[in-house]
């Protein structure tokens, strides 16, 4: 048996991918229960909501899970830049009937900072805590390991896997630039090699000696077998479980995803202050062409974004949400998340099928 899925225990190579806003504890169970890894992200909830997720996750399975957390530098504030974002999307608030808030706040705290979560991940003991953006202190992994959980962090390049490697993280997800959501890289003002999910996969394959999880563009199970075939010990799904019923996902975001405007999607920071892979949409087109440093820091950008879908929404106008998508999004489908870990195993087991 593969000894990352042995470590962490599960059955199947297929780990769904912690979509904060997105994945719901529901969804996770149900990914559990059918021997994969569900998992939930935590990232914009304080830590009590936190709490009620895990609690909520271990409801509906006994089996192990994942908690995704964010691990950012926390944002700097700059009230000029922040004032001048306002006020360029105050003609589309304003299509709305809508002000646009008067001050843009740090909408959530990284999980660097926050020693309060960090205390509650400790206190609950979920089977696995995987790092975005980054990776907490020395202290906080020691602490996180001392309690049994195994631990994955997200690479988007060499530099970035070998950090991991050296902080004795258990597995790497490489995250290919194809991947929707948030790119997970940890410093998003310097360079990006925009590595591709094969490559980057097959990269850290060879360099670290940890396990590598293969994530993006990844839909069904010939991309799976693809990515075990090049060295990874499993595969990360985010977007091919959006349109599961037990997503949160809304029916804009839904019906984006499951028509024409899946087949084009775009990295943008407009939507959260940080480079993310979504559906073209409304939103997306004001983040085109604008001049380094407009955007504020994330999340303090988010707060405008989020105020601006939910004027947007209450129109019935969903073309300002963060619909997040990865490349493949033309080949998503919508079953319910058993169905679809089913789904992904036989189209695994077809593809390694000789000749």
């Amino acid at each position: 048996m593969n000894p990352l899925l042995r470590r962490v225990g599960i059955a199947l190579p297929i780990v769904q991918a912690p979509m904060a806003g997105v994945s719901t504890p529901e969804m996770a169970a149900a990914v559990s229960n059918a021997g994969a890894l569900g998992s939930i992200g935590i990232g914009a909830a304080d830590p009590e909501a936190a709490r009620a997720m895990i609690r909520a996750v271990r409801s509906g399975t006994a089996r192990p899970f994942n908690v995704n957390v964010f691990c950012h530098a926390p944002a700097v504030s700059d009230p000029g830049r922040e004032s001048a974002w306002v006020a360029r999307l105050a003609p589309e608030f304003a299509r709305y009937g809508v002000t646009p808030p008067e001050q843009l706040r740090e909408i959530y705290t990284s999980f660097v900072a926050d020693a309060a979560t960090q205390a509650v991940l400790l206190a609950e003991k979920p089977a696995v805590v995987s790092f975005h953006f980054g990776l907490p202190d020395a202290g906080v992994i020691a602490a996180l390991r001392r309690a049994g959980i195994v631990l994955l962090a997200t690479a988007t390049n060499l530099e970035e896997g070998r950090a991991i490697a050296a902080a004795g993280i258990d597995a790497v997800v490489a995250q290919g630039y194809e991947a929707g959501g948030h790119r997970g890289v940890f410093d998003p003002a310097a360079p990006d090699d925009r590595l591709g999910t094969l490559t980057l996969t097959r990269l850290l394959v060879k360099a670290l000696g940890i396990p590598v999880i293969a994530a993006g563009g990844i839909m069904d199970g010939a991309g799976i077998a693809a990515a075990l075939a090049l060295g990874a010990d499993a595969a990360q799904l985010g977007t091919a479980f959006v349109a599961c019923p037990e997503s949160s996902a809304d029916a804009g975001y839904r019906g984006a995803l499951l028509g024409p405007p899946a087949e084009h999607t775009v990295m943008t920071a407009a939507i959260s202050g940080r480079p993310a892979r979504c559906l073209a949409n409304r939103y997306t087109a004001l983040g085109e062409g604008l001049e380094p440093g407009a955007i504020p820091d994330y999340p303090i950008a988010y707060d405008a974004g989020k105020a601006l879908h939910a004027a947007a929404k209450a129109r019935g106008e969903f073309g300002y949400g963060a619909q997040w998508a990865g490349q493949g999004a033309p080949l998503a489908r919508s079953l319910p998340a058993a169905e679809l870990v089913a789904r992904l195993k036989e189209e695994v087991e077809q593809a390694r099928l000789p000749g």
